[in-house]
């Protein structure tokens, strides 16, 4: 049972997001009650102007603990392409002009790929997780998970680019893991473990590192 003051809110509306995120962060803050967006209906919809993950985080996170007056995590992820040069990083939702496209991002993604060796077809998830406090103080950690691009998509779990990227270690895209197997290695699951400890702190009334500013990625 959570007392008193031991909420945060996750700064976003992506059912699947708040599902995963909520996985993640059950165990490591097991007396906090995680909140969705979706319980705070007139906050607006943050504008991702940043042009590094751990901006476009740290503006949610902000933004949401500010309007909401609860501490409030975020976090920004995407795939990066070796091949790409990293892209589409910050722009992986929109990359294919529409924003959460899922099938449309993967087809572009997979066409401007194709005749790429599969022995060049590396790539990474990454995520930067942000804390942001309603009366001042932040951090941002972050995730990464190395793996390759398949030729085609193959299972029907997880969302977004998961169902075209095999871990390293493994045979398998993350849509053919399961929702557990996935939060065991993801670069969102990463990026929250080192993050849970400065939330606990924060709710402890604990000064946490960066407070007042951002904590570098690490």
């Amino acid at each position: 049972m959570s007392g008193p003051g031991r909420r945060v809110v996750l700064a976003t509306r992506n059912a699947h997001k708040t599902g995963e995120l909520r996985a993640v962060l059950a165990p490591l803050l097991p007396d906090v009650e995680v909140l969705g967006l979706d319980a705070f209906e007139d906050v607006p919809e943050v504008a991702e102007t940043g042009v590094t993950f751990a901006e476009n985080a740290l503006l949610k996170a902000r933004a949401v603990a500010a309007a909401t007056g609860v501490p409030a995590v975020a976090d920004d992820s995407g795939i990066a392409v070796d091949v790409l040069g990293g892209a589409p990083g910050i722009f992986s939702a929109r990359w294919s002009g529409r924003h959460g496209d899922d099938g449309a991002n993967l087809a572009l993604l997979l066409a401007q790929v194709a005749d790429v060796p599969a022995e060049h077809r590396g790539a990474a998830f990454v995520c930067a997780a942000a804390l942001a406090l309603p009366g001042g103080g932040e951090a941002v950690r972050t995730g990464e998970l190395r793996g390759r691009l398949t030729s085609a998509p193959a299972g029907g779990g997880g969302f977004g680019y998961d169902p075209v990227f095999v871990p390293e270690g493994s045979s398998r895209t993350l849509a053919e893991h399961t929702a557990a197997e996935k939060n065991a290695v993801s670069h969102r699951a990463r990026a929250f473990t080192a993050l849970a400890p400065l939330v606990a702190d924060a709710l402890a009334g604990r000064p946490i590192p960066g407070a007042g500013g951002s904590e570098p990625p690490g």
